[in-house]
């Protein structure tokens, strides 16, 4: 039986490679935006992470910030990093965030049980 984890991954993948084999010019162009954007530059890797996941929970997408927190476990992040972080996210976002804010540990927690790399 699959985990969280692997299940999210799993559909992400099959799904972006069926999008991506549409061969949309324009949805390939936000692919690579995407990629890009989150590349090391003025800002390092972990900051743009975690303004990924600020921006994600606030916004609400529990999709959005499975990728962030597991793009922050693996680049390093600590808890205490990622608690601090969710925690400007849901004072942002309000009241309404919270049952993402619940979400989010749930995943850092198996995250950190899996100590995957």
């Amino acid at each position: 039986m699959m985990d969280q984890v692997e299940e999210f991954n799993a559909y992400r993948q099959i799904m972006n490679d069926k999008i991506l084999g549409e061969n949309n010019k324009v949805l390939k162009r936000i692919f690579n935006l995407d990629t890009n954007a989150f590349a090391e530059g003025a800002l390092d890797v972990k900051t743009k992470e975690l303004l990924g996941l600020v921006a994600s929970l606030v916004l609400r997408c529990d999709d959005c910030v499975k990728y962030h927190l597991e793009s922050s476990y693996k680049s390093g992040m600590s808890k205490d990093q990622i608690m601090e972080t969710l925690s400007i996210g849901t004072l942002i976002g309000g009241t309404i965030v919270i049952p993402h804010l619940r979400k989010a540990y749930d995943y850092w927690e198996t995250l950190e049980t899996k100590n995957i790399q």
